[in-house]
């Protein structure tokens, strides 16, 4: 099967060339996917799925046209090409569109361990059970568990097969799979929720379903009875799970499509200095068994490691072949898109790097300030970098977690909270493609009464 579709993807490829299209580009994706739900110990719903499609791309010129389909019989192959030739047709030329050029495209040779075999072997029945154990965890953890919004298991697989005009074809498989519960804890008048989850390419990288149902019944009891704080300026200690959003808004500020709309404080400030020296930000999507992590980027550009921030300093934009060309510059491999279209721009393994101090201890050296658990809202402006977000989390007194608190924002500019980045945890993981540990900014504004 992998042949036939690494195969077929030439063969449309040629068969765009041969109706007159000067370059062209194929991209076919299939895959496969499983849930099971349960709430209050009773399975609320179960999916099985797969799909197949495929997508084409041609130039005329530097006219673009793209279809998909998820039709691979002969007549939809046909319906295809046609389709992508029409709308050619009526696009206006774009002097920056184009494929890579040859020399640089290829993939990285090796085994990646995107694949798992074990993920072939899982019984429907077990991924059930391993949901309701997480959930039954959750509750066996305090009496103050009175509720759940239920627990999962997902796991799925997929093909990845790219070919083009300028020689390039190639394929990968990945493979993943989740488990995750969402406890409510309920106290007098006080109820709160949160939830944990376990990520892995093979089933046996998953935490223990005990572990997952314990963790989270432990982040909800933490939450209850929060309070509403004075309005005062603070540090503020970010946990992994919300410093991820902060790499989100550096990965935004950083897209080369931002950068050349001038849509982004980071505009003009390569080799510049914009956050304290201990904040290194990578991309890297050739780290073995990561979620980012491909031998390729959706033009065939092989992937590769891109500092973007060392020691403070502005190293590189993200870039896609489009965007490299726009500013003048080269691709840095992050071309990204599904089955049609141009390509746009994604992470591969995008990451703070970690610090030397453990979280306990940044906690420890805090008087007075706010840990962060959870984030509410989309109130970050890229082009001013002005920052406010909905904030839950726990306060800090005496370089202790002292009590719960809601309902406050949190407030500053994503300049100024760069720089002041005063320490940086040593609990990097990686749950995702998007990963950061523990981080401290000197000074935020925490917005409560």
């Amino acid at each position: 099967m992998e042949n036939h579709l690494l195969e077929l993807a030439n063969d449309i490829v040629r068969k765009a060339m041969a109706g007159g299209a000067t370059d062209a580009e194929c991209t076919i994706g299939e895959g496969d996917e499983f849930s099971a739900e349960v709430r209050m110990r009773q399975i609320e719903s179960l999916k099985e799925a797969g799909s197949r499609g495929m997508g084409l791309r041609i130039l005329m010129g530097q006219r673009t046209g793209s279809s998909y389909t998820s039709d691979l019989s002969g007549e939809g192959i046909e319906r295809l090409v046609r389709s992508a030739f029409e709308i050619a047709d009526i696009t206006t030329e774009d002097p920056h569109a184009g494929l890579p050029d040859a020399g640089e495209l290829g993939a990285i040779e090796g085994d990646l361990k995107l694949y798992s075999m074990g993920i072939e072997n899982l019984d429907p029945e077990r991924n059930i059970e391993l949901a309701k154990c997480a959930e039954a965890a959750a509750f066996a953890a305090d009496p103050r568990i009175s509720n759940s919004d239920g627990a999962s298991f997902e796991s799925g697989t997929s093909r990845h097969v790219f070919a083009n005009s300028r020689g390039f074809s190639g394929e990968y498989r990945t493979s993943s799979c989740s488990l995750s519960a969402s406890p409510v804890a309920r106290d007098g008048d006080s109820m709160e929720r949160d939830y944990w989850f376990t990520m892995a390419r093979d089933p046996e990288g998953l935490q223990p379903a005990q572990e997952v149902g314990r963790i989270a019944a432990h982040r909800a009891l933490r939450r209850l009875h929060p309070v509403k704080v004075e309005t005062q300026k603070v540090p503020v200690v970010f946990e992994p799970r919300t410093a991820r959003s902060l790499l989100d808004s550096i990965f935004d500020a950083v897209h080369g499509m931002s950068i050349y709309r001038q849509e982004s404080f980071l505009a003009g400030k390569l080799g510049e200095k914009v956050a304290g020296e201990i904040v290194t930000v990578i991309d890297d999507a050739t780290i073995p068994g990561l979620f980012g992590t491909s031998p390729f980027d959706d033009e065939g550009v092989p992937s590769r490691r891109t500092p973007v921030i060392e020691r403070g300093v502005l190293k590189s934009y993200l870039l896609n072949t489009y965007a490299a060309r726009k500013l003048g510059m080269k691709t840095t491999g992050n071309a990204s898109r599904g089955l049609a279209g141009n390509a746009g721009i994604g992470y591969g393994n995008f990451f703070l790097e970690a610090g030397v101090e453990t979280p306990d201890r940044i906690i420890a050296g805090i008087s007075n300030g706010f840990f962060v658990t959870s984030l509410m809202g989309f109130g970050v402006n890229i082009v001013t970098g002005d920052y406010s977000r909905g904030a839950t989390g726990l306060w800090i007194r005496d370089g202790e977690l002292a009590f719960p608190v809601s309902e406050v924002t949190i407030a500053g500019n994503l300049r100024d909270m760069l720089l002041s980045v005063e320490a940086v945890g040593s609990d990097l993981e990686f749950c995702g493609a998007l990963a950061a540990p523990t981080l401290k900014i000197g000074e935020m504004t925490v917005g409560g009464k």
